[in-house]
């Protein structure tokens, strides 16, 4: 039986010889003994070469899992595109429950997540899609719960996002926000659990600051609001 060795090299790629370039301009004998001696060839780290949309960059994490099955191994975001991009995502059985229900008993369909762009976790065209087709199948009370990220897209970002789902409610004649909150709460994963009781009592017990509208409420959290630092307030919190 012949024995392979799969070696990963983290941090080590291919790009264009440069001044910046610190592969290239590092002494590497072995390396450049291996390049000349055996065959070799290259391999994608990033976009759809490693199961991630086009133009996002790869990861240790998705590199390692595309390598270890030898094959490309599409991650979340992908599959939950190419579900709504052929509809199946409509399809999945309590998907249509939820929708059904909320149209046939007037109830209110909520949707909660994270709203930004950057694919961590969520992505706002998601909820986006959520909101179109609520419109098309005649969901009328549909309820948004806002959550700012401010870790993975700037500290102070959450206004553009906002202006792009206000946007979309506007386009698709549908939804309204009911809270708004940072992940730090709506996405606890430490045990904080004081920090999850707070969101959750403002999704379901509607408590909280009140606010005339999700803009007035982020920018007089801005204003207002500092961390126990000291430091400004940001999306996050």
């Amino acid at each position: 039986m012949k024995k392979v060795l799969l070696i990963v090299r983290d941090g080590w790629g291919y790009a264009p010889a440069g001044k910046y370039n610190a592969v290239a301009n590092a002494d590497t004998p072995n390396n450049d003994e291996f390049m000349k001696k055996y065959p070799n060839t290259l391999l994608g780290a990033a976009g759809l070469d490693v199961g991630v949309p086009e133009g996002y960059q790869g990861s240790s994490e998705v590199g390692h899992l595309n390598m270890g099955a030898a094959r490309i191994v599409k991650q979340e975001i992908v599959r939950i595109d190419e579900a709504v991009e052929d509809g199946s995502l409509f399809s999945v059985e309590i998907m249509k429950k939820a929708f059904e229900n909320a149209k046939q008993e007037g109830r209110a369909l909520h949707l909660m997540g994270l709203v930004q762009d950057e694919g961590v976790h969520a992505h706002q065209n998601h909820l986006f899609a959520l909101l179109k087709h609520a419109a098309e199948v005649g969901v009328k009370n549909v309820y948004i719960h806002f959550f700012a990220d401010g870790r993975d897209t700037p500290p102070r970002s959450s206004l553009v996002y906002l202006e792009a789902l206000e946007e979309k409610m506007k386009e698709y004649k549908t939804g309204k926000i009911a809270t708004v909150m940072g992940r730090y709460y709506a996405m606890d994963r430490g045990q904080k659990w004081d920090m999850t009781d707070k969101a959750f009592n403002a999704i379901v017990k509607a408590e909280g600051i009140k606010e005339a509208d999700a803009g007035s409420a982020i920018k007089n959290s801005y204003e207002k609001d500092k961390l126990s630092d000291g430091g400004e307030m940001g999306d996050e919190y």
